[in-house]
């Protein structure tokens, strides 16, 4: 028989956002003992259980919430009276603790999957991140390393895909060369505010992006609103190496004061 910590380390293994919920104290008459506990995925219950009835339907709408808020800390408490806050004919108080695992708050998006965006994405994989790769090539995709903090997506229509990022992502672009680079900066640009946009590219590619930017009819201040060339000053332009100084131009982005 699976035990909790059997069935939580499965969790997070496997990378999945879950949020794990202990009763650590009870008063008076209550469905469940105080050190019941529960795990909670964004499809409900997972494992476990808090007592069953409207008492676990609360703390499965309270994990829930804390699963899909980016905003929220990462643990809570609460005290509840089962009689005034749960509706239920138990007049006992519990005290259940909620901690969140597995919910990175740092989005990372790459678009392409050649030879630098291998080495970088096998970098981010091992940092506390969430990296999405999205390329038209399957080939190039599969060769991506294995992990559950990667999605690999499939595009022909690499710009349309911009839509669907999430806010709070860093972007990346080094896709096949300039000429689908450029296609997915523009509506990024025109439609959209990230944290970080890099586009990998020697100085000469900057210049002809900001050409392509004013050409296109945006604010002088979005030539400005890119990263190109990406990167720290630092190492030689093989693969691994730009791979290490756009990791760390990322963190340095991350943790910078805002």
């Amino acid at each position: 028989m699976v035990t909790f910590f059997e069935a939580l380390n499965e969790l997070s293994a496997a990378g999945a956002p879950f949020v794990a919920v202990t009763v650590v104290d009870t008063v008076g008459s209550t469905p469940q003992d105080r050190g019941s506990k529960m795990l909670v995925t964004a499809a409900g219950r997972h494992f476990g259980t808090v007592g069953g009835g409207k008492i676990e339907v609360r703390c499965i709408e309270e994990a829930k919430r804390l699963l899909g808020d980016s905003s929220l800390p990462k643990t809570e408490f609460f005290q509840w009276s089962l009689n005034k806050d749960i509706g239920m004919t138990c007049g006992g108080i519990v005290r259940v603790y909620f901690e969140l695992f597995n919910a990175t708050r740092w989005n990372i998006v790459v678009f392409g999957a050649g030879h630098v965006a291998q080495a970088l994405i096998e970098i981010l994989v091992k940092l506390d991140c969430r990296v999405t790769c999205i390329d038209p090539r399957t080939e190039w995709l599969d060769r991506l390393v294995a992990s559950p903090k990667l999605t690999k997506m499939v595009s022909s229509d690499m710009p349309a895909e911009v839509a669907r990022i999430p806010d709070d992502s860093f972007v990346v672009l080094m896709t096949m060369g300039h000429t689908t680079d450029k296609p997915i900066l523009l509506e990024i640009l025109r439609t959209r505010t990230f944290p970080y946009v890099g586009v990998i590219g020697s100085n000469a590619k900057a210049k002809r992006l900001r050409q392509d930017v004013a050409e296109a009819g945006l604010p002088e201040g979005a030539q400005r609103a890119f990263y190109c060339p990406i990167g720290l000053p630092v190492g030689s332009d093989s693969p691994y190496e730009i791979a290490v100084s756009t990791a760390a131009q990322l963190l340095a982005e991350r943790d910078r004061p805002k």
